[in-house]
């Protein structure tokens, strides 16, 4: 029999760890299927990744793998943040700065809030104290359209003997999230980093991101829109759609409300589905998720949506944007 494996992230849920996987394995069992756990503590604060070892010591079938400042050791997963600068101090997400303090500060009229991108010295640092213990690096970047770090690792990775891997498989956010578990998935059927990598190079224009932006002010801030078209747009409310396919952000569509962006991208969503990922939709490779900036309550409304709309496309995640895409945007974006 075929093992099931389900993958649960949870943030700042210790109260909750036990009683998911009780009720979660009584179910499986009871209909007699062969499965696993595997938590994931996605950046908790509290503690959720404490609960989960003490649940997996007492259930053999419950793992787990924690994404914190050590970032899943035990899943042989690491993250580097990436640094944003506010008024020229840096800071690191979720380490130095918490969500809502860095939306405290970009709403402040006179602060000026930048991304950045790890130094040379911090991103040799961080790949060697890996090799320490590990022998190959697979290092899955920002897109190379929308970040300089890319082209940065790939560089310093010739420095490092083959032992590291650079994918430039043009995904961020959620998309780049999928792409560490599909790399954990092929690892674990026996392929080794440069067969993932080129998987993932491969497969790199399988996914979509279209973003409902709630105001023109950031875009305006970076450079994307004149001040002349934001002022429009600030007085008729316009609220524009954006589209991440590949390596580039671009203007898709224009809405009025939030109701009507939502109207937009989830048709933009089933066009994908019944066109370009037709076969991957038959195959039973495609998930949906959601992503916002500071926007938790329309975000649980849109997964609502959406699992109404697509009730065959699994459902994956419903996370934050992280903010070194949200000091271009602003707040009150909702993605999908």
């Amino acid at each position: 029999m075929s093992l099931l494996s389900i993958v649960l992230p949870a943030y700042n849920e210790e109260q909750n760890i036990a009683n998911t996987a009780k009720v979660l394995g009584e179910l499986l069992e009871q209909h007699g299927i062969d499965y696993e756990l595997v938590f994931i503590s996605d950046g908790s604060k509290d503690g959720t990744f404490e609960r989960i070892k003490e649940e997996s010591a007492r259930n053999p079938r419950v793992r787990g793998a924690e994404f914190s400042r050590n970032f899943g050791k035990e899943a042989g997963i690491f993250v580097l943040p990436m640094p944003f600068l506010i008024d020229g101090n840096p800071y690191l997400e979720d380490i130095d700065l918490t969500q809502s303090e860095f939306y405290k500060h970009l709403e402040k009229k006179d602060t000026s809030v930048s991304t950045s991108q790890p130094s040379i010295g911090d991103l040799s640092d961080f790949w060697n104290d890996i090799l320490k213990t590990h022998d190959e690096i697979l290092h899955i970047p920002m897109s190379s359209g929308l970040s300089q770090s890319c082209a940065t690792a790939t560089a310093l990775a010739k420095d490092f003997g083959g032992k590291v891997h650079v994918v430039n498989n043009q995904r961020i956010s959620i998309t780049q999230k999928e792409s560490v578990f599909d790399a954990k998935k092929l690892l674990e059927r026996g392929k080794n980093a440069a067969e993932i990598k080129d998987y993932l190079e491969a497969t790199k224009l399988d996914s979509s991101i279209y973003i409902a932006v709630d105001t023109m002010k950031y875009l305006k801030k970076g450079g994307r829109v004149t001040p002349a078209a934001a002022a429009i747009g600030s007085i008729l409310k316009i609220k524009p759609v954006l589209q991440i396919q590949g390596d580039k952000l671009d203007k898709f569509a224009l809405a009025r409300s939030l109701s009507k962006a939502k109207e937009i991208m989830k048709e933009a969503i089933r066009k994908d589905l019944n066109v370009r990922f037709k076969s991957l939709v038959e195959e039973g490779e495609m998930t949906i998720s959601v992503a916002h900036t500071n926007n938790y309550g329309e975000a649980d409304i849109f997964v609502t949506e959406l699992k109404e709309m697509f009730p065959d496309i699994p459902f994956r995640f419903s996370d934050p944007l992280s903010l070194s895409v949200a000091c271009h945007i602003g707040p009150g974006a909702l993605a999908v």
